[in-house]
Order: structure tokens, then C-alpha cells, then sequence
């Protein structure tokens, strides 16, 4: 009798304590993310960047994103620290939308107002494609340091128009 009750008891206590850390280890887990450091083909990016707007008062805004697309027709999610979409932008040659959730959709005639609005500068979407890929893309006002492409670093500044803005992007790796 004693060694079912002893059985029964362990069985009993095991259990609870398997179940715990089955769920602490599945907690920690991430999803495995495609990235695009060297990838010419990669139609995802995944990183975080952030954007320093030199205006009175000075804006800065960093966040997580994934960047899924091309120029003409994609998408961006910015994403918080602590994992919570922040709002997520989508483009295409005939409109733009900003869902910042809470079913707050706005529409913008192109991606350089969606970006302007969303961001605080006027992001060059089309050379951000670029220069994510590695590629030299020359815009007016923009000056991009791809000198560390290879470490999955990207930077560039704003000097035109004013006011200036530092746009700063580590990719995943």
C-alpha cells in the first residue's frame, strides 16, 4: 500500500510542476523571422530603427519592424519593446493607410504623406528599399552611410528640408 500511495503522490506532484515549465519555456520562445542583411531577393526585413527629428521640440520614435514589400506595394509594422503592434503602414500606387489600431484607419494620397505623418519626417520609402539591400539610392536632402551594411547597420540623415532628422536601422540577424 505504501508504495502506490507513494506513486499516486508523485505522479500528482510532477505533473503540476512539468506543466510550469513547459509553459515558462514556451513563453520565451520567438518566432523565427526572415532577414534581409545581403539578401538582394528578400522581400521581408525584420529590425528595429529609429528617426531623431531635429524640430522644436525634438521627436525621436524608435520601434521594432518588419518591412514586407517593395517600393510600389508593401507594408510596415512598428512594433514596441514589450511586443504590441504600434500601427502598421501599407502603400500602393494608388493609396496609403496608417491603421494605428483601435480601428483608427487614415488614408494619405501617397507613401511620402503616410511616412511624414506616421513618422514626423518624410521617410524616403523607395530609397529605405535600397539601401536596405545595400544599394546607393540618391534623394534629394538624404545622405545614407552604408558603410556597415554588412553588420546589418543602416544610417542616413536629413539636411533638406528642415528640419534635419537622423534615421538609424539595425536589421535581425
Amino acid at each position: 500500500m505504501y508504495r502506490l500511495f507513494s506513486a499516486a503522490c508523485l505522479r500528482y506532484a510532477v505533473f503540476p510542476v512539468c506543466l510550469i515549465a513547459i509553459i515558462l519555456i514556451a513563453g520565451c520562445a520567438r518566432p523565427i523571422r526572415a532577414t534581409g542583411i545581403n539578401d538582394a531577393e528578400n522581400k521581408l526585413w525584420t529590425g528595429r530603427l529609429s528617426l531623431q527629428v531635429q524640430s522644436e521640440p525634438v521627436q525621436s520614435f524608435s520601434a521594432s519592424f518588419e518591412l514586407k514589400g517593395k517600393p510600389e506595394l508593401g507594408e510596415l509594422t512598428l512594433i514596441s519593446p514589450l511586443g504590441s503592434v504600434l500601427g502598421v503602414l501599407r502603400w500602393s500606387p494608388t493609396e496609403a493607410v496608417l491603421d494605428s489600431g483601435n480601428q483608427k484607419i487614415e488614408r494619405f494620397a501617397s507613401v511620402d504623406e503616410l511616412m511624414q505623418q506616421a513618422t514626423g519626417a518624410a521617410v524616403p520609402v523607395s530609397a529605405l528599399f535600397a539601401w536596405l539591400r545595400g544599394d546607393i539610392a540618391n534623394v534629394s536632402g538624404w545622405t545614407a552611410d552604408l558603410s556597415r551594411h554588412g553588420e546589418g547597420r543602416i544610417s542616413a540623415k536629413r539636411t533638406q528640408p528642415a528640419p534635419p532628422a537622423d534615421l538609424r536601422v539595425v536589421l535581425d540577424q
